[in-house]
């Protein structure tokens, strides 16, 4: 389950559906993105094929990214079997 995010816009879309803080056009795959997320157990859950998850490193060890649309990318940690610090970001 998904308990923190770190990205406002993407924590009002996922609890409202408001699109004011996110790409609009990022909207449909976001919502697919946060709904496994969300029921996900631990980050491997998000390894599917076509989403380039995959663990960071550097200052972001321990944390995720599964591709959202070309640069941008939905990261999160996992503490237990939750979710964390979800955010959304453009790695350019």
């Amino acid at each position: 389950m998904i308990k923190s995010f770190r990205h406002r816009g993407v924590e009002k879309f996922f609890k409202t559906g408001s699109k004011a803080g996110i790409q609009p056009k990022h909207a449909q795959k976001l919502q697919l993105l946060l709904t496994v997320l969300n029921a996900a157990t631990e980050p491997e859950q998000m390894n599917v094929p076509g989403w380039d998850g995959h663990s960071l490193k550097g200052e972001l060890v321990r944390h995720w990214a599964v591709k959202v649309n070309g640069n941008w990318r939905l990261t999160f940690t996992f503490e237990g079997a939750d979710a964390v610090l979800v955010d959304y970001q453009d790695y350019h």
